[in-house]
């Protein structure tokens, strides 16, 4: 009795391990109900590096640009310094992903610079993270394609680089010129001479 039993769970074990690495088991499971597949989400485990519903206040994400761990991570360089996409062929796509975090947990394995940490908030108040994303020479904001920001998190940077500059928190400086007129005034006396 006890030899038929263990060979019938070895039988058994062998048509499982079959059917996931062919995929049936995984096609079965998902052919079922919806409402069994939401008791295995809330069942499972969540890794807690990959869950973005927490929300992270401001003021921990300005104590965090300032702290030890933040300088040991990213030293004097901007965060998307050091930051490459993983992509097929010799050159990168021109457009970056629409977005790295799906239904609160990221869904990608390499997300860009602000997704992948979870205590950078985009904010118009969190001068120091916004002044990595412009430009130092134009005072115009870095492309996407430069920094490898997701699509949602270089339009969450547009707005708040928008709202930075128009409440004050930023200032943008137009280039001074200067000007010689005294080749202008040249120009034009020697217009008048002519007449």
């Amino acid at each position: 009795m006890a030899f038929s039993l263990n060979l019938r769970s070895i039988i058994l074990n062998r048509i499982i391990r079959s059917d996931v690495r062919f995929g049936f088991r995984a096609f079965s499971d998902a052919a079922d109900g919806a409402a069994e597949g939401e008791e295995q989400d809330n069942g499972a485990a969540v890794d807690p590096t990959k869950d973005r519903t927490k929300v992270i206040p401001l003021e921990t994400s300005m104590k965090y640009m300032q702290s030890k761990a933040y300088n040991q991570t990213y030293g004097e360089s901007p965060v998307w310094f050091l930051y490459r996409r993983n992509h097929k062929g010799g050159f990168a796509p021109r457009k970056t992903r629409k977005s790295c975090v799906r239904n609160g947990m990221i869904s990608t394995g390499n997300p860009c610079p602000i997704c992948r940490d979870e205590y950078l908030v985009l904010h118009h108040q969190n001068t120091n993270l916004l002044e990595q994303f412009i430009s130092e020479h134009t005072g115009q904001v870095l492309d996407a394609f430069k920094t490898g920001l997701c699509q949602k998190k270089h339009k969450e940077l547009l707005v708040a680089i928008e709202r930075a500059w128009d409440q004050g928190y930023l200032t943008y400086d137009v280039p001074f010129r200067e000007y010689d007129y005294s080749l202008y005034n040249k120009n034009n006396e020697t217009t008048k001479n002519k007449v």
